[in-house]
């Protein structure tokens, strides 16, 4: 007779949390969200409170064993856990409703707040004169929509369709952390990437994009923001070049091509650049796009040659190059964000829940910097998580980090 094997993890118990001594250092940076929400609860009621709910979102983050919503109802039912978050016991009926009435919005004054304490340093002598380099993409996570929602869809559809949601990032090189998310629906309108990008648009920054973003009035409006741009734009685009520019031994050294000014877009065109435009085309190697079966591709083709429009009219080609780059760093980032931090599940499938465990996580990743006094990085992540479910001592944790320091 087959044996019937319970896929059901292990009931989290007070031995498996440790390491909350460090979340003391959260207590008067969240603390001023404990009202947050509370304006229609004239009773009193409310026994889970915004501040208690993000410090168990940053529990889940910080340990392994908690892997779940399930698992977040589980730790906030230890003694342990309620003396040292300062939470009370959650159901999980407390822990979905409330996400309806906490504000993701009043997360981001204290983002910032940490932003300014984090150490910056400079990815290369060669940027230190770009103002505020700031890289600029879109990652999708994916939810399953609850049962009669996806019950509805398969009617509608033939199949249950997962639910997309857009993290329009904002990731500042010289933290090493993103400073902005917006969370959206994936789609068009006011959805869209470029869309979200120009109403987040602050002046004195340097905005680094992929050619998904090449739209002509987004670089105006970036221009009109007093800020620069540096974007790949498209194979196929057309431009009339004004002026040839000399390259130097250091440009040929990073495979600039060439470096031009031009008139980009047709003269028939509905819009133009009302500002002058520099291309700089890059010697890339040339690749197909694949993808795997129903998955779609995983990108664009590339015939050979990385064509980079920017506004910088005084900045070396080979630092253009560099510049752009960079833009890698943030798909890094996201591959941290969803795989280490454990942000491909998520513990909401409303838009403000989604939005409050992504900006914890952002927190999360700025607490590590901080902590650690450097970039956040899987093995250091790794080792915070084994302290944090008691495989790691005092000793051990700080030994890593002093590590690291030495490294510097």
């Amino acid at each position: 007779m087959a044996q019937k094997i319970d896929n059901k993890p292990p009931k989290i118990t007070d031995k498996d949390i440790t390491g909350l001594k460090y979340f003391h250092k959260l207590d008067g940076l969240l603390e001023q969200l404990h009202d947050v929400g509370c304006e229609a609860d004239k009773a009193g009621n409310r026994t889970l409170h915004m501040d208690q709910y993000c410090m168990l979102v940053l529990l889940y983050l910080f340990n392994p064993i908690v892997s779940s919503l399930r698992g977040v109802q589980q730790a906030s039912d230890l003694k342990k856990v309620q003396k040292k978050l300062g939470c009370p016991r959650a159901s999980l009926g407390s822990l979905s409703e409330s996400v309806t009435v906490f504000d993701p919005e009043r997360l981001k004054p204290i983002i910032e707040g940490l932003a300014e304490k984090l150490k910056r340093v400079s990815a290369d002598q060669r940027l230190k004169d770009i103002t505020g380099l700031t890289l600029v993409d879109g990652s999708i996570v994916e939810a399953l929509p609850r049962i009669a929602m996806a019950s509805l869809r398969e009617q509608q559809s033939g199949s249950s369709q997962k639910l997309k949601w857009t993290l329009h990032t904002f990731f500042e090189v010289d933290r090493h952390v993103p400073t902005r998310m917006k969370v959206t629906p994936t789609g068009g309108g006011d959805c869209d990437e470029r869309a979200v990008m120009s109403c987040e648009l602050l002046a004195d920054r340097t905005y680094v994009m992929d050619r998904g973003y090449a739209k002509f009035k987004l670089f105006n409006q970036i221009v009109g923001a007093k800020s620069s741009y540096v974007c790949r734009i498209r194979d196929n685009s057309i431009y009339e070049v004004l002026e040839q520019r000399s390259l130097t031994d250091a440009d040929r050294a990073a495979r600039v091509l060439s470096d031009e000014v031009i008139s980009l877009g047709s003269e028939s065109g509905k819009s133009k650049p009302d500002h002058r435009v520099r291309l700089i085309v890059i010697k890339a190697k040339p690749h197909k796009s694949t993808g795997r079966a129903g998955m779609g591709s995983t990108g664009q083709d590339c015939d050979g040659y990385l064509r980079i429009a920017t506004n910088l009219m005084d900045v070396p080609a080979d630092v253009i190059a560099l510049i752009y780059h960079y833009r890698w760093t943030i798909e890094i980032f996201f591959r941290f964000f969803k795989h280490v931090l454990g942000c491909r599940h998520l513990l909401s499938h409303s838009q403000n829940g989604i939005e409050i465990q992504v900006y914890c996580a952002i927190i999360a990743c700025m607490l590590i910097s901080l902590w650690t006094g450097r970039k956040p990085t899987l093995r250091t992540h790794e080792m915070i998580c084994w302290y944090f479910c008691g495989m790691a001592d005092d000793e051990e944790l700080l030994r890593h980090i002093n590590g690291l320091k030495k490294q510097d």
